[in-house]
């Protein structure tokens, strides 16, 4: 690890200047060892999170490739410099590249100037450790590290570095078994209906995730040219979007959730494409008027995720073969075994009855 105090790469600042009514965030780096800003127009943290990760993005793809006769061993290479080839050359490829940005940016904050070669499993346990104290969850700074691991082995596959250092993530968090029963999920969307912004979209993402068991971005970003009301179908992927690890399905779909759909496609305006949008406009986010909803329902501990596990959990309470569970919710089958199996009415009933079979029981 490099001595003194390290370059702590682009930041956010915030500045008052004479004259203004308020202070406003700037984006604050060192370059050719001079100190440079660039404004992001606002006063708003997250507005300016927002401008801070796409700056990052837009100045990866206009940094020219550095002059080399072929790829550097870590110890020549810059971290930042990785991660701002990733961030420009991959990024962009996937499908949240501002989620790319943002972790980008906290990692840049704590790495700052240093050389590939300071990857190593402590200095990953000192960045965790750091991020925890700032507040930041364990699967947070897992996935920042995550992002790290991709940049220096993208880095290796297309001749930026000759090897990458192994990048230690945080042990995988056992999934939470937390799921609704019918009457809280009863009792949810009935609070969903009360709020009068929320009560045209928030029910309905509610329902579909119930019903479908999909993530909250692959609902939030349906569009009805995916719904096929006629032969009863739910495509998730969206048009043009990269397939990744985290499949999305082609399901049926249920009776009980297909009038809803009917009712709310005859309701919509002509040009909005969105399923789920306030006023024709996509709904981005639905965490506030969740939160708020499970507050009324006194349901702690609940989030879009919750749904997903609750329709597994429902499946497989009500005897669906764990294969098809994950079909359904585009999970592996390992995956969906470790979650689900012991929801399942007949969980190791085979290996039960071989135990209980006389003359095959150990101790019979």
């Amino acid at each position: 690890m490099p001595r003194g105090r390290p370059n702590l790469g682009p930041k956010l600042v915030l500045i008052q200047k004479k004259g203004w009514r308020a202070p406003l965030y700037y984006i604050r780096w060192s370059e050719d060892g001079q100190s440079r800003e660039r404004a992001t127009g606002t006063g708003d943290r997250g507005a300016a999170d927002q401008a801070f990760a796409h700056w990052l993005l837009e100045r990866g793809r206009s940094i020219d490739e550095p002059a080399r006769s072929g790829p550097r061993y870590p110890a020549e290479a810059a971290i930042a410099e990785m991660l701002a080839i990733y961030g420009a050359k991959r990024a962009p490829e996937l499908t949240d590249p501002q989620r790319i940005g943002y972790a980008i940016k906290r990692l840049l904050e704590w790495w700052g100037d240093r050389r590939v070669d300071a990857i190593r499993p402590e200095t990953c346990r000192q960045y965790r450790r750091a991020r925890l104290r700032a507040g930041v969850k364990e699967l947070t700074a897992g996935r920042e590290l995550i992002v790290l691991r991709a940049a220096v082995n993208y880095a290796v596959k297309n001749g930026y570095l000759i090897s990458a250092p192994f990048v230690e993530l945080p042990p995988r968090q056992p999934g939470r078994d937390r799921w609704l029963t019918r009457n809280e999920a009863a009792r949810l969307l009935w609070e969903s209906r009360r709020e009068p912004k929320a009560r045209l979209h928030l029910p309905l993402f509610v329902l579909i995730a119930l019903y479908t068991g999909a993530r909250r971005g692959a609902i939030l970003g349906l569009r009805w040219s995916q719904v096929d009301l006629v032969n009863g179908r739910i495509d998730f992927n969206e048009p043009g979007r990269p397939r990744t690890n985290k499949r999305r399905p082609i399901i049926p779909i249920p009776r009980g959730l297909r009038f809803f759909l009917a009712r709310r496609q005859a309701a919509a305006k002509a040009n909005c494409p969105w399923v789920i949008n306030y006023e024709g406009e996509r709904v981005g986010n639905i965490k506030r008027s969740l939160r708020e909803a499970c507050l009324r329902a006194e349901l702690p501990g609940v989030t879009a995720h919750t749904f997903r596990h609750t329709a597994g959990t429902w499946l497989a309470q009500a005897g669906v073969s764990l294969y098809e569970i994950a079909g359904w919710l585009g999970h592996s089958n390992e995956r969906t075994t470790e979650l689900y199996a012991h929801h399942s009415p007949d969980y190791f009933d085979a290996a039960k009855r071989a135990m209980e079979r006389k003359g095959k029981a150990p101790y019979g």
